[in-house]
């Protein structure tokens, strides 16, 4: 066992990396446009990383271990993968001598390049962060090709405590390369990512660091394709091992974003690591009994939440530590995830109601809080003054007027099984033929690319330079422009292309009572994008009709059907941050009811095809067998509650991304939506054999280009894919478009590549006449 500094009390299990004003962003973004070369990227990159480390310092994080080292260009997994040299065959010619990449070919791996397509990308786990999935097969090269974390260490000296991700969630989150044997799993590979990690180990004892942190979310969840007993065999092997290692740093195995179980803390507690990380925010406090197994370790409780923005209930949170305590007396207080999904700081929304404001927690405010409990933890008296505001603070938002309203309440309670239910689908079908759509429709998903000029127009009628009659006369005007391109094209249903909109689901939370957005809370998607979630604070209404302007004008410019285009009540859950005071069943049924609302005004004013996106229904599926029925059952009555009002001739399109369609197939057939658009591209129209096998019988739209890389897909490419959909389910079912929306592609590849989907699907359907 090596000889290890403490554990420091107070830590956090990672950072935002993309930077408090996207600096990662724009560093990423102008050398990909060719606007900086590497030497200053490089620069740019490694300044970043000093003033995160000095920022950290300045917050507090000084001690020895005490702060992540866990900045990367992209991706965490991409990073890894990257170290390993598990750089796929057909990226063969960016790997050097000795098997290492640059961070050219890093960003080649996640955004492909010509006829070479990207890594699949997917959702980490519960969350709306996208990770670049590796392709592991039999003779993937695996070995210790590079340790990008040291640079972090020396910048950071002993505050610097390495993150990287766990060999066995690696693996798990791997699929396997299209020549591996029909039972290969990528953990097959376990022993040769042990043998990297022993390497990287050795590495970072050498370099003088007291702890790593390796991330295991995998071991909280049980929906694996492996069996759970496999899963904990395999990481009960794989820390055995590298805690038998001579020559390592001190070895904190952190298991976030669900509960370990007591079967995971079992299988961890034999190994000998010294520290094991449990989310107690979505997670429970293990009994006695339970946590006695991890006695002589040092527990890493993660009670202060790193997914949502809400102020920590000490109360709450102390209780949780000292049950941990009075069993495991080397307890640190810790965030239950990494802080990766949060925005860095709240100080600086000063456009917030400032009662709202009060009530909430970024980045900054949580290390804070982490480090408030634990000198709780050990005299809460230290700390008498900062308790009670937090219980001052906890009883003003519950006392708020918007929290709880009655007639919202009301509305909700008065829902019944036939608010949430349309005509038979047959029925819909024959009414819905007045629209005279083509074998083989296309369409796009909604938003078409997002030009500087309307960028410019949005923030000058912000800030009060141009009225609101200039801004909704440069809107008409890009709508008028966006319905020519698409008749131009030869596109089968066209949409507005949402210019006035500034982001899916913000646009409707500047409209709904009971949500705050906010100027500078942005958070990491994937790669260079950034999101800013809203925040739902309060119970939800509609104040007025959100899209029906629009939409209506649209319509009026063409003959062809305009689809109205509204997200969905679990999407607006899912990419906000989500109240936590009141079951998720009674937010969802309340947007639920705004947008029943929005839908029959859409119907009023000529839209005959509403599409109502759930990108994130998939996202939100509990990570435990036991909790996905109830889910299932409040998330797709949700939707149904929205679109259950809809006419029996009003086609209601869904659209979902990055899905796992095969996962939740069931749930989607009850969506009861007539068309499904969903992303293929990437997985190469993986999703044909569940839906086939399934008997779906709606209308399916796989996604034929994956818009979330800058490269054009060939018309042979986009023809092949859409011929794999007709070979796998009736033509008469399926449409044509995109992975998902256009807005963060330009609109030269944007015309480029529509102008071969529209051929690709003239060209399978002449193949399909010819047939018949």
């Amino acid at each position: 066992m090596p000889q290890t500094t403490l554990f420091p009390a107070a830590t956090i299990a990672g950072y935002p990396r993309i930077g408090a004003r996207r600096e990662l962003k724009r560093s990423l973004e102008r050398y990909w446009a060719g606007k900086i070369d590497r030497a200053t990227f490089d620069s740019e990159v490694s300044q970043q990383v000093d003033a995160r480390i000095s920022h950290l310092k300045g917050l507090g994080l000084d001690g020895a271990a005490a702060q992540p080292a866990d900045f990367v260009p992209y991706d965490q997994v991409l990073t890894l993968t990257c170290a390993l040299g598990a750089v796929p065959q057909r990226f063969g010619n960016l790997v050097r001598p000795d098997g290492s990449l640059d961070v050219d070919g890093e960003f080649t791996l996640a955004r492909g390049v010509d006829d070479k397509a990207a890594l699949e990308m997917t959702k980490w786990f519960d969350t709306n962060y996208h990770y670049l999935v590796p392709e592991i097969g039999l003779y993937t090269p695996i070995k210790p090709v590079a340790n990008p974390w040291l640079s972090q260490v020396a910048a950071g000296g002993k505050a610097g405590r390495p993150v990287l991700v766990g060999p066995v969630t690696y693996l798990l989150g791997a699929k396997p390369t299209g020549d591996a044997p029909a039972q290969f799993n990528p953990l097959d590979r376990l022993d040769d990512v042990l043998a990297a990690f022993e390497v990287f180990l050795a590495q970072f004892a050498a370099a003088g660091v007291d702890w790593v942190q390796l991330d295991e979310p995998g071991l909280v969840r049980d929906t694996w394709a492996l069996p759970r007993t496999d899963v904990l065999a395999a990481a009960a092997k794989a820390y055995d091992f590298l805690g038998g290692l001579s020559q390592r740093p001190a070895l904190f195995v952190n298991a976030p974003y669900g509960d370990l179980g007591s079967d995971g803390r079992e299988a961890l507690a034999g190994t000998p690591i010294e520290a094991i990380g449990l989310d107690l925010v979505a997670g429970q406090v293990p009994a006695a009994e339970d946590l006695a197994r991890l006695e002589g370790k040092t527990v890493v409780a993660g009670v202060v939440s790193g997914r949502n923005i809400w102020r920590t209930d000490f109360a709450a949170a102390l209780e949780k530590l000292r049950q941990v305590q009075a069993v495991c007396p080397r307890v640190a207080v810790s965030t239950s995830t990494s802080l990766q999904h949060v925005p860095h700081d709240v100080a600086v929304e000063t456009a917030i109601d400032p009662e709202v404001r009060s009530w909430l927690a970024f980045a900054d405010q949580k290390i804070a809080e982490v480090q408030v409990l634990a000198r709780a933890l050990a005299d809460s008296d230290s700390v008498h003054e900062a308790l009670a505001e937090n219980a001052r603070i906890l009883e003003t938002r519950a006392k708020h007027p918007g929290v709880r309203r009655a007639e919202v309440r009301a509305a909700t309670a008065a829902v019944v099984d036939g608010d949430r239910t349309r005509a038979p689908y047959a029925e819909r079908v024959a009414a819905q033929r007045v629209l005279d759509l083509p074998l083989l429709p296309t369409t796009t998903i909604g938003s078409f690319p997002q030009t500087a000029e309307i960028r410019r127009a949005r923030a000058a009628w912000r800030k009060g330079e141009i009225d609101d009659a200039g801004y909704r006369e440069e809107i008409k005007a890009e709508i008028a422009r966006v319905v020519r391109l698409q008749e131009d094209l030869g596109l089968d249903v066209l949409v507005h292309g949402e210019a006035e909109r500034n982001d899916m689901v913000q646009y409707f939370a500047e409209q709904l009572e009971g949500f705050a957005t906010t100027e500078h809370g942005w958070v990491q998607s994937y790669g260079s994008r950034c999101t800013r979630p809203s925040i739902l604070w309060g119970d939800v209404t509609r104040p007025h009709p959100m899209t029906v302007e629009w939409s209506a004008y649209a319509q009026g410019l063409t003959s062809k059907p305009m689809k109205g285009m509204l997200t969905g009540p679990v999407t607006i859950m899912a990419w906000s941050f989500v109240r936590d005071d009141v079951p998720r069943r009674e937010v969802a049924d309340q947007i639920g009811l705004a947008l029943r609302a929005e839908i029959a005004d859409l119907e009023a004013s000529g839209i005959r095809i509403i599409q109502v996106d759930e990108p994130a229904i998939r996202e939100l599926l509990p990570l435990r067998r036991a909790g996905r029925a109830a889910y299932l059952d409040w998330s797709v009555g949700a939707f149904r509650l929205a679109t259950g009002g809809a006419k029996t001739a009003t086609q209601i399109h869904t659209h979902l991304c990055y899905s796992e369609f095969n996962v939740v197939v069931d749930a989607i057939d009850h969506l009861d939506a007539d068309v499904t658009s969903i992303e293929a591209s990437r997985s190469k129209m993986d999703i044909l054999p569940a839906v086939a096998d399934h008997g779906f019988e709606r209308g399916l739209g796989p996604g034929i280009w994956d818009i979330h890389s800058p490269r054009v897909p060939k018309l042979d490419e986009e023809i092949g894919l859409l011929e794999k959909a007709v070979a796998a389910l009736d033509p008469r079912q399926l449409w044509v478009n995109p992975d998902c929306g256009l807005k963060t592609r330009a609109y030269p590849e944007t015309v480029a590549t529509l102008q071969n989907l529209v051929a690709a699907a003239k060209a399978v359907r002449q193949e399909i006449q010819d047939q018949d």
